[in-house]
């Protein structure tokens, strides 16, 4: 479904919209983020640790780009994790000056269970919705994913 041919009917209309759903989407997403597996972990170093298993190992610079951080934030993220035991760094087999950096079997189980509990909340709360707002929400889903591509 795409809009970008058409012209809004009602501008006022079209801002509320975005509004309200902007705010629709950042309390859901709040909500989907309190339901973790490590309740002290923060959502920045949450996010490395979901990178990494959605991307493989990275570098600390790679990984500040990706999370659009700077090398010294990263670099503090990266050691509360590796001190926690969620990651590793090792040298790079081809260049030692580099060091990648990568999850250890405790931080996949951090972010599986944290996923495995953002999907059962979400399951449930879909589970509440008759079939035509299960509808909606399967249609929205579609749109959300063309208008984050914009």
């Amino acid at each position: 479904m795409s809009t970008t041919d058409q012209t809004p009917a009602d501008p006022a209309a079209d801002a509320s919209l975005a509004s309200d759903f902007r705010m629709a989407t950042f309390r859901l997403a709040r909500r989907l983020r309190s339901e973790r597996a490590v309740d002290s972990m923060s959502d920045g170093q949450f996010a490395v640790l979901a990178a990494l298993k959605v991307h493989g190992p990275h570098t600390l610079g790679e990984l500040a780009d990706r999370e659009r951080v700077s090398a010294p934030s990263m670099n503090r993220t990266v050691n509360f994790l590796e001190e926690s035991g969620y990651l590793s760094r090792t040298a790079d087999e081809d260049d030692r000056r580099k060091v990648n950096i990568q999850l250890t079997d405790a931080g996949l189980a951090v972010v599986e269970e944290t996923v495995r509990r953002r999907d059962s909340w979400l399951e449930h709360a879909i589970e509440a919705l008759d079939p035509a707002e299960r509808e909606v929400l399967s249609r929205a889903a579609l749109i959300m994913r063309e208008v984050a591509t914009r």
